[in-house]
């Protein structure tokens, strides 16, 4: 016998093996059985915190290991070959269905592979020297693998979710990943498992090239043929998947000259706010002390009223028991980021505090930068921070960032005394009244206001910029059904980078969908 059964449960019971058989034993009657987790999810809405819980149980013996051998990649003879830029969830995912289609994928990464890139990322944060291929941002696994992890997504609508989480699994991830409401690797565990998908595309005859910067794009009538990369090597396929992440300027400034439709895309910006992570969990569980409960997260949204401008504000990609990390991708900008450790055990909680951005922000680029006028206002904003902390160190270069109580942000001061922080490369204390725009600034501290009269004290935090990187600013348009270009056929703008995904599930399964659609109009007997 094998079934599934629902319960609503203390989390003395949920996360207490022990407890948790015994109270199955209770409630079945049986004394002899076998049981794993299949679904689990906290409502910490009411005084007390319940988890609401789905156990399979079995009598029929140990449930066996999870491998998905339905997952079947082959290694030839191919049929067709495609080229992907990029070496992100989107990149690795379409070289994985790939695969499974009997296409070669051929895969261009700009930056290194996932243990090589961490010496550049020890180079930010303690020499503060960004290489602008290899960072946060850039190399094998994209901006997810150092940067948390999270494996949550709402968009449930454009794939199957359950598929991406179960090939992470095939490739090492944790089980706990299929039962978990809001999935976590972790930024520690995610670069096995990436090098675990690089090992399947190689053992499969796919190929990974690192360090490979795409420099040009060969069009020929209303068709790509092929890509060229730094020291003018030429690479031909049939068909090309462009999947190059958010912070990718120079493939979108590339696509520009060459004359390709692109978009101004809605996006968000602001800071990260960084609180104790006790303050988190006794906000949420009403309690001083979690006991087994995880690291407590957030989610909160203001609708703000400046100058009569509506904007919305919200908390974006928190990192309960985290880190926040310089996510700059070339000199002379600050970005930062936020992660979270597989056992979400650091001292800080972070979260990305944000207002949403618009035509009427990037207005004054239209006439100068036409498509890429809301990447503009990105970057000059990254650019002013920079500028202000390099004046205020006195600095020849520097990551430091930019930080302010929230306290001091709503009178326009300066802080004297900041907060202990979780960010390496050190804080300058500045007022982001002078490096944000004033409605956005305007917005934002109408928002954080909201925030507490939400999550009592919460202006207590400190905050911490820039958190720019939100999504693409930048839309390259493709086909609804065939996921093309709309001027050039066998061109797959995809993830997040081309607009079409918000984070590695989103991406991966976005991913997939490209190969598909190729397969479908281009592959025989798909």
């Amino acid at each position: 016998m094998q079934k599934i059964l629902k319960y609503v449960v203390g989390p003395e019971i949920a996360f207490d093996q022990d407890a948790l058989e015994s109270f199955l034993k209770k409630k079945t009657g049986l004394d002899q059985f076998h049981f794993r987790k299949y679904r689990q999810s906290i409502d910490a809405r009411g005084k007390a915190v319940k988890v609401n819980l789905e156990v399979e149980i079995s009598t029929d013996g140990p449930f066996q290991p999870l491998d998905f051998p339905e997952y079947q990649y082959k290694s030839g003879p191919f049929k067709k070959k495609l080229i992907i830029i990029g070496a992100g969830p989107a990149g690795l995912f379409a070289a994985l269905r790939c695969l499974e289609l009997q296409i070669q994928p051929i895969i261009l990464e700009r930056g290194k592979d996932v243990r090589a890139r961490r010496r550049d990322l020890a180079a930010i944060n303690k020499e503060h020297i960004v290489n602008p291929d290899s960072n946060y941002c850039f190399g094998e696994g994209g901006a997810g693998t150092y940067s948390d992890g999270k494996l949550y997504t709402r968009s449930k609508k454009r794939g199957d979710i359950r598929r991406i989480l179960e090939i992470f699994v095939k490739h090492g991830a944790t089980e706990r990943i299929l039962v978990e409401t809001h999935p976590h690797i972790g930024t520690n565990k995610l670069p096995v498992v990436i090098e675990n998908i690089r090992n399947t595309i190689l053992q499969n005859s796919g190929e990974i090239h690192f360090d490979t910067k795409v420099t040009d794009f060969l069009f020929e009538n209303g068709q790509i043929k092929g890509v060229i990369s730094q020291g003018d090597k030429t690479w031909q396929a049939d068909g090309v998947i462009l999947a190059t992440g958010h912070s990718a300027r120079d493939i979108f400034e590339l696509l520009h000259q060459k004359g390709l439709a692109l978009e101004n895309k809605p996006f968000a910006l602001g800071v990260r706010v960084e609180h104790a992570q006790k303050f988190v969990d006794s906000c949420q569980y009403h309690t001083p002390q979690r006991g087994l409960l995880p690291a407590a997260a957030y989610s909160l949204v203001e609708q703000t009223n400046f100058e009569g401008v509506q904007r919305g504000v919200f908390s974006f990609c928190m990192c309960p028991g985290g880190f926040i990390v310089p996510a700059s991708t070339a000199p002379g900008e600050l970005v930062v980021n936020g992660m979270s450790p597989s056992r979400r055990d650091s001292y800080f909680a972070n979260s990305g505090v944000v207002v949403a951005i618009d035509e009427r922000d990037w207005a004054p680029y239209l006439e100068k930068y036409g498509p890429l006028s809301a990447l503009q206002y990105q970057k000059v904003i990254e650019q002013r921070a920079h500028q202000l902390v390099i004046e205020k160190s006195g600095a020849e270069y520097s990551q430091a960032a930019p930080a302010q109580k929230i306290k001091d942000f709503y009178s326009g001061k300066v802080s004297k005394d900041l907060n202990e922080t979780s960010y390496q490369p050190g804080l300058i204390p500045l007022d982001f009244h002078h490096i944000l725009p004033k409605p956005i600034a305007g917005a934002l501290k109408q928002g954080l206001k909201g925030f507490n009269r939400k999550m009592k004290n919460y202006e207590l935090g400190q905050m911490i910029g820039i958190e720019s990187r939100t999504s693409s600013p930048v839309r390259i348009p493709r086909t609804e059904e065939d996921l093309e270009h709309p001027e050039v056929q066998r061109f797959y703008p995809c993830g997040e980078g081309a607009g079409y995904a918000g984070g590695i599930v989103s991406a991966a399964v976005d991913g997939e969908r490209c190969v598909n659609a190729f397969a479908k109009k281009y592959l025989e007997k798909y």
